[in-house]
C-alpha cells in the first residue's frame, strides 16, 4: 500500500502543476481574455493574486474562512478533486486514493498557513512565495513541494534565500542536499529570475519574427 501511497503522492504533485498553471492561470489567447475550463476558479486565483502582491503575501480571506467566497471556491474544488482521483484510484490501489485525499487535505492546509503566516512560507514553501512575489509569476507552479516543476524547468528561484534546501522540498542531511543539488543542476533546469526573463523575452520575440515571416511569404 505504501508504494501506492508514494505513487500517489506524485501524480499528486504533477496534478498541482497542472492545474495550477492551466486551470488557475488559464491559457493566455492571443486578442481574447484567458481561457480556463473552470472560469470560477480562475477568478477566484487572479483576485488572490491580486491581494497577495498587495499585502506583503498575506490574504484575509483565510481568516473570513467560511464566510470569503474564494476560501469556499479553493474548499469545493479541492473536495471534488480529491472526490474523483480518489475514487478513480480505489479499484486498483487503496494507497492512491489514500494519497489523493491525504494530497488534497495537506494542500489545503500549507496554502492557508503560507498565506497567513509569511515568514513560515519563506522558509517552508519559497517556492510558493516566489510564485506570488516574484517579477515573473508564469512559474513555481507547485504549492506544497517543488518536484515537477523541477522536472518540466519551471522552477524560478528569485534570490538565495528563497532556495530551498534540496529539489525535494525536505528537511534532510546536508550532505545528501548538496548530492541532490548537484543531480538538480546537472539534469534540470533551474533559473535564476534574470535567466528565465530572458528566456521568455527571446522567446516571445522569436514568436513574433515567425508570425512576421509568415505574413512576408504569404
Amino acid at each position: 500500500m505504501w508504494k501506492g501511497f508514494l505513487a500517489g503522492l506524485v501524480v499528486a504533485n504533477g496534478f498541482e502543476w497542472f492545474a495550477h498553471k492551466y486551470v488557475l492561470h488559464g491559457v493566455h489567447q492571443p486578442g481574447q481574455s484567458r481561457y480556463s475550463p473552470v472560469p470560477e476558479s480562475m477568478r477566484s486565483h487572479w483576485e488572490h493574486h491580486r491581494i497577495v502582491r498587495k499585502t506583503e503575501f498575506s490574504d484575509f480571506g483565510y481568516v473570513e474562512g467560511l464566510d470569503n467566497w474564494r476560501t469556499r471556491n479553493e474548499i469545493a474544488s479541492l473536495a471534488v478533486v480529491a472526490t474523483v482521483f480518489g475514487l478513480s484510484f480505489y479499484p486498483f490501489s487503496k494507497g492512491m486514493s489514500l494519497a489523493a485525499l491525504y494530497s488534497a487535505g495537506n494542500y489545503y492546509y500549507l496554502h492557508r498557513r503560507a498565506h497567513l503566516e509569511p515568514e513560515w512560507a519563506k522558509k517552508k514553501l519559497p517556492w510558493h512565495y516566489d510564485h506570488h512575489m516574484n517579477s515573473n509569476q508564469d512559474a513555481n507552479w507547485c504549492v506544497t513541494k517543488p518536484w515537477f516543476d523541477y522536472l518540466l524547468g519551471t522552477r524560478v528561484i528569485s534570490s538565495a534565500d528563497l532556495q530551498e534546501q534540496n529539489p525535494l522540498g525536505l528537511s534532510l542531511p546536508a550532505p545528501i542536499s548538496k548530492k541532490l543539488n548537484r543531480w538538480a543542476e546537472q539534469y534540470f533546469l533551474v533559473k535564476s529570475a534574470d535567466a528565465y526573463s530572458k528566456m521568455t523575452k527571446n522567446t516571445a520575440k522569436n514568436t513574433v519574427m515567425k508570425q512576421l515571416n509568415t505574413q512576408v511569404m504569404e
